[in-house]
């Protein structure tokens, strides 16, 4: 049983209940009780709670915003809140602080990391740019203030083809660190002096073309969002050259572009190929639409460490605290602008 600073005697008798474990924090139920002492102590710390998509339901649910890295950092920068619980995995939380350093920055669970982001180190990216000298360096958001210290331009999956479209045409491109983003900017941009780390999301990498193929021929009426992290987004495209699919049927999309497609779409059943919490933001926007999802079990373990537990011991005891090398954030904040200046991405607003 975790031992919490006292709020009241409310807050006492509710955090008193909370376990933790290796797994996480648990032992709270999203009930009544816990949303009116989230809400007491965000007004009483003046806070701002933004959640990814890819959150639980009750967390999306709480949060002012939600939406996806692009979207909820622009919120981080603009926030007049004293205090940003960033919902979402270390990194998130950590571009947060490097957009709003004078704030208290927020992770209801450190532990929550990213497999994405352990895939290159800043020593890495050091090495990589000696051996390329006079390349710019893009790496997507999902990695350390570290790897942010030592880019160019920063971005995310909504704006990546923006950002490398930006950039001299004669320049070399070191994108970092998600092949199959990469390999999906190389292809709409049609750049050529374009390199790619072999990094990837374990849960979007799991999602692949069998997976992808046996949906697809098992709902040939189906609209298909495949987030371009995926490992099935090469396989999409193949369908498509194939006649297996309709090419207007088949859209390469970061979950902010999902939300809005959800909007627009007529079709009756979509097939979303991206972590699943992903569903349950798309249903809300667009219940009339069946959303499936092409693999059930795409769930991302860092997400879910964000549980109501964690999200009121974060609150309660301020933790835990998220803090950026002043020098390194100072570096990074160049990139990470960029990547806020660059593209849209709208997120949901409560």
């Amino acid at each position: 049983m975790t031992t919490l600073t006292e709020t009241g005697v409310q807050a006492g008798r509710l955090a008193d209940r909370i376990v933790n474990s290796p797994a996480g924090y648990s032992g709270i139920e999203p009930d009544q009780e816990w949303v009116a002492e989230i809400l007491r102590l965000k007004k009483q710390r003046n806070a701002t709670i933004l959640a990814h998509n890819y959150q639980l339901p009750p967390i999306q649910d709480i949060a002012d915003h939600v939406g996806d890295s692009l979207g909820l950092a622009r919120i981080a920068a603009e926030t007049d809140a004293d205090t940003i619980v960033f919902c979402g995995v270390h990194f998130m939380a950590e571009t947060a602080k490097i957009l709003s350093p004078d704030k208290t920055v927020l992770i209801p669970d450190a532990r929550a990391g990213c497999s994405l982001a352990d895939s290159i180190t800043a020593e890495d990216l050091q090495a990589w740019r000696d051996d390329h000298p006079g390349a710019v360096v893009v790496s997507y958001v999902n990695t350390t203030a570290a790897v942010k210290a030592l880019t160019d331009y920063c971005c995310t999956s909504s704006n990546a083809v923006d950002v490398v479209n930006a950039i001299e045409p004669d320049r070399e491109v070191l994108f970092l660190p998600d092949q199959f983003l990469g390999q999906h900017v190389a292809r709409v941009t049609g750049r050529k002096n374009m390199h790619i780390w072999a990094g990837e999301c374990h849960v979007h990498a799991a999602i692949n073309g069998d997976d992808l193929e046996e949906k697809a021929r098992a709902n040939p009426d189906a609209e298909l969002f495949v987030h371009p992290e995926c490992g099935c987004a090469t396989s999409a495209l193949y369908l498509v050259g194939e006649g297996h699919f309709p090419e207007e049927r088949v859209k390469i999309l970061s979950t902010g572009g999902m939300l809005e497609e959800a909007r627009r779409t007529q079709a009756q059943k979509v097939l979303v190929a991206t972590e699943v919490g992903m569903i349950y933001q798309l249903q809300k926007v667009a219940p009339q639409v069946d959303f499936e999802a092409v693999n059930a079990k795409a769930a991302c373990k860092y997400m879910k460490m964000i549980t109501p537990a964690a999200l009121l011991r974060s609150l309660t005891e301020n933790a835990d605290e998220v803090h950026v090398d002043p020098e390194t954030a100072r570096l990074a904040a160049r990139s990470v602008q960029r990547m806020v200046s660059i593209g849209h991405s709208a997120p949901v607003s409560k």
